[in-house]
Parts: C-alpha cells; structure tokens; sequence
C-alpha cells in the first residue's frame, strides 16, 4: 500500500505500549502495526503548513515567510520565560497568546536519556513526554500562566539539564537517577513567585513504554534531501522517531511540512 502527503507530527494514545498514528492527508496509518514490516520512504516535495506553498521548509514545518508571521512559533514558545500575555503584551497575536499561555502549565522532570527539566500546558501531558521520547516523568509545579512555568524552568536548569539526549534515548541508555530525589532537591531554587503551585510530594512517576522490538546500538539519522528515497524494515518507534533495523532513525517531527510517499506491505 501506498500513501502520499505532508509530514506532521504522529499522533499519540497514551496505551502500553504507546499507539501511534501518522496522518497522511487526513488518511490515518496505524504505525504500530508496520514495526517488523519493510517500508519505504519516498521524498516528493515540500508544503508549509500554514500557506500551502511548496517552497522549502525554514522551520517547523513553515516556510520562511510564515515561520516569522505565526504566533505558534514565536519566541516564548521555545522561551517560556518571554511569555508576556498576563501583562496583555502582545508578540505576534495577542488573542492567540493569551488563549495558549494562559492556561495551567507544569513545570516537569523526565528521564529522556538523561533526567532533564521542561515545561508544558498542563493539557498536553502526558502527550509532551511521549512525543520527547521520555521512560519517566514527574511533575514538580502547576502554575496559572506560562511566564511563572517559564521562569521556574529558569531557574532550574541551572542545576539540572533542560535538554533531551536524543541518541541516548533511542538507544534506550537509562542514567538511573532517582527523579523523585533530584525533584526534592529542586524544590529549593523554585522562584519565590512560584513556590505557591509547588505540586504535593505524593505524587507518583508516570512511567511510558514504546513500541520497540530491538534497540539500535547506534543512530544513524535519515536526511530526505541527501536520501530522497530509503526502505528498511521498521524495529520500533519512540517520541517521534521512527527507528528501523539498521540502525536508521527518522524524526517526523523534524520533517514537518515534507511530502512524502510512504509505501508497507499490504
């Protein structure tokens, strides 16, 4: 079978082990049931995600031109801390800001090949651990607004890393840190803003597993514009990563706005 469309990130159930879905032009592809099946991925183009054009990708599935005009990918989106909605500033789209920042957000530990700090809107968990490939996480604060979030993310990483070691992770590395310890020692450099939303020390790890059959003792990630075509025989999958038997991963995420011609058995 074959299906031909534009790459946005795969969509998640959070089931043991995680399901995944690839949305393909509104055609679903159950990627679960491929892992042990030879695909092959075909480069067929590009198509930003907001004007359709089929100019190249800048970033995050928009071309260039979108990519500074979208209020989803302005600067507090990476910065939580530039937040400015709860003073009514506006970045790019003010309706648009206020809807997305201000909403509960949750400041989070993670073991993603190495613990490390983030923040999300608290509606998206547990979707943002999965899509960062993470085996454990848990919470630390709730705040009200994505500034407080931001400023305490801040304020911990000074102390403990806020990025993901992704070849780590797709080789399923474990650091085998206590998260429940290293949050308790956190807790200390909270900023005085947000020590009201400290969550209650009760909670408990939500642990995630993947769909994954071997793990690659080494990562080789595939680039379309260099391998415009490439078949191997799909061993897993993880955040969202695709991951086959010859150690080849590919990052959906990071293809965003790729036209691609996706063809199994069936």
């Amino acid at each position: 079978m074959t299906e031909k469309g534009v790459l946005i990130k795969m969509s998640v159930r959070a089931e043991t082990p995680v399901q995944y879905t690839l949305n393909l032009n509104d055609h679903p592809v159950l990627m679960n049931n491929l892992i042990g099946q030879t695909i092959q991925i075909r480069f067929s183009g590009y198509q930003c995600l907001s004007c359709g054009a089929t100019r190249k990708i800048f970033r995050q599935g928009y071309c260039y031109d979108c990519f500074y005009k979208q209020p989803d990918v302005g600067e507090w989106v990476i910065r939580p801390e530039l937040s400015k909605a709860h003073l009514g500033l506006e970045d790019r789209d003010l309706a648009y800001e206020k809807e997305a920042q201000l909403q509960p957000h949750v400041v989070y530990l993670a073991e993603s090949g190495g613990a490390k700090v983030g923040v999300t809107r608290k509606s998206q968990i547990p979707t943002r651990w999965i899509d960062q490939g993470a085996s454990r996480a848990v919470a630390i604060v709730e705040t009200p607004n994505r500034y407080l979030a931001g400023i305490t993310e801040v304020a911990l990483k000074k102390h403990i890393s806020d990025k993901t070691n992704w070849r780590r992770m797709l080789k399923n590395e474990q650091s085998g840190m206590d998260l429940m310890e290293i949050r308790k020692r956190l807790l200390d450099f909270v900023p005085e803003e947000a020590r009201p939303y400290i969550l209650s020390d009760t909670l408990r790890e939500t642990h995630i597993d993947y769909p994954v059959t071997t793990w690659p003792s080494r990562v080789v990630s595939l680039n379309l514009s260099k391998t415009p075509e490439y078949s191997g025989t799909l061993s897993g999958i993880r955040g969202q990563y695709l991951m086959f038997t010859d150690h080849t991963v590919f990052n959906i995420r990071s293809n965003e706005g790729t036209v691609i011609e996706l063809t199994w058995p069936g």
